[in-house]
């Protein structure tokens, strides 16, 4: 499932170069592991399988991008500076303690909130490698023009007086929701090192995406592991060896993430838990599934009282973006997004998980089962798609 052989990697090719491509052929390689620069782009739904149109889409999708760093990012600073210069300027509706929630102050702050939990969440992107805190090769000229001063999402953290522990909104309701397998990072503001000016970190794009996505979607906003599933979209986005793909990594990576979240946003919902489409209910069939594959070890986990909120919410949540090392996690991806009911697909690949682990489950008390759950032992990500498949394929 993940050795591609040369020929298959030119069937890849041929696929991509037909004007009108087909979807399903495109689907079988992206699963085997092959990923080519846009195929993240037509698996989410963000370019068309007809290539002709695609120059047209992406210029006018770009350009609405653009159109919404100016409405959110760069007027709300503009306004803010021209907002009470002078004592005798100040008038009521504009003055900060206005209590009124159409106060455009009020709105700022509102903001800002959403902005530090987010800020605190970014700035530990993928701790294990350094990609995130490197600068970018395409900063974004719009904001970071040279000609005007204008406040960047940095600057307005930086700035606040808030607390980010009044606004931290953990999504699942305990602690930490990074596994252990991932190197813990001090969110302290003081611990980066701070880029020139005219120079931004890839942690800081992914945050001008996530308060984008927030601003725009306010009944869900911002929680907590929407960082995680944007960071590994950003990542291969914006390593990508073509330059004409990679410095429109920032706008694209936005449109991939709004068309995933479409399909998954039920999980980041608390009030949908317990409904059909929320998150205990595919917890829930994680179960069942395995029940079907391997009852023994069913009854093993059901006799130690390991319920599958213990570790099966962060692995669908997250997307098992928590699980395993960033270049896996893409792997795993790759089959995902490719399969024709991916988050079903997602159920067998954790079934599978489980099931790879069975010996050691079978023969260990509780403590030492969660532990092999919470941290994950097996590395090798094709090993647990091949299971994932088998399991599919015995349906």
């Amino acid at each position: 499932i993940c050795l591609l052989p040369t020929s298959r990697i030119a069937d890849f090719q041929d696929v991509l170069k037909e004007p009108s491509i087909a979807l399903e052929k495109l689907r079988e390689l992206s699963f085997s592991g092959k990923r080519q620069l846009c195929i993240f782009r037509i698996l989410l739904n963000y370019l068309p399988l007809e290539r002709a149109s695609w120059t047209s889409i992406l210029a006018k999708q770009r350009e609405l991008y653009s159109q919404f760093l100016r409405e959110m990012i760069i007027q709300p600073g503009i306004a803010k500076a021209n907002m009470g210069v002078s004592r005798e300027d100040v008038t009521f509706e504009d003055h900060p303690l206005n209590p009124s929630p159409d106060s455009r102050w009020n709105t700022y702050f509102k903001d800002n909130e959403v902005l530090l939990q987010i800020d605190k969440d970014v700035r530990r992107l993928c701790p294990d490698i350094s990609f995130f805190q490197r600068a970018t090769e395409y900063p974004c000229l719009l904001i970071l023009d040279p000609q005007n001063e204008f406040e960047t999402l940095r600057k307005r953290v930086e700035q606040t007086t808030l607390k980010s522990q009044t606004v931290a909104r953990n999504r699942s309701g305990v602690t930490n929701m990074s596994s252990p397998h991932k190197t813990a990072a001090s969110s302290s503001l003081h611990e980066y090192e701070v880029l020139p000016n005219g120079c931004e970190a890839h942690w800081e794009v992914v945050e001008r995406i996530l308060f984008i996505y927030a601003k725009l979607n306010p009944g869900i906003a911002y929680v907590q592991g929407m960082n995680e599933i944007v960071g590994p979209l950003y990542y291969t986005f914006a390593t990508d060896p073509n330059s004409e793909w990679k410095e429109h990594a920032e706008a694209d990576t936005f449109f991939c993430f709004t068309n995933l979240m479409a399909e998954i946003r039920d999980n980041f919902i608390k009030s949908l838990d317990d409904s059909q489409c929320g998150i205990t209910y595919k917890m829930e069939k994680v179960y069942s599934s395995l029940k079907d594959k391997d009852v023994e070890l069913y009854l093993k986990l059901q006799e130690q009282n390991i319920k599958p909120q213990f570790f099966a919410f962060r692995w669908l949540t997250l997307l098992l973006s928590q699980e395993f090392l960033l270049p896996d996690v893409i792997r795993i991806w790759d089959s995902l997004f490719a399969d024709d009911n991916r988050f079903d697909f997602l159920l067998l690949v954790c079934c599978a998980m489980l099931i790879l682990i069975r010996e050691q489950l079978l023969e260990g008390d509780f403590t030492v089962n969660m532990r092999l759950l919470q941290d994950y032992p097996i590395t090798d990500v094709c090993q647990i798609l091949q299971k994932a498949k088998e399991l599919q394929d015995s349906k």
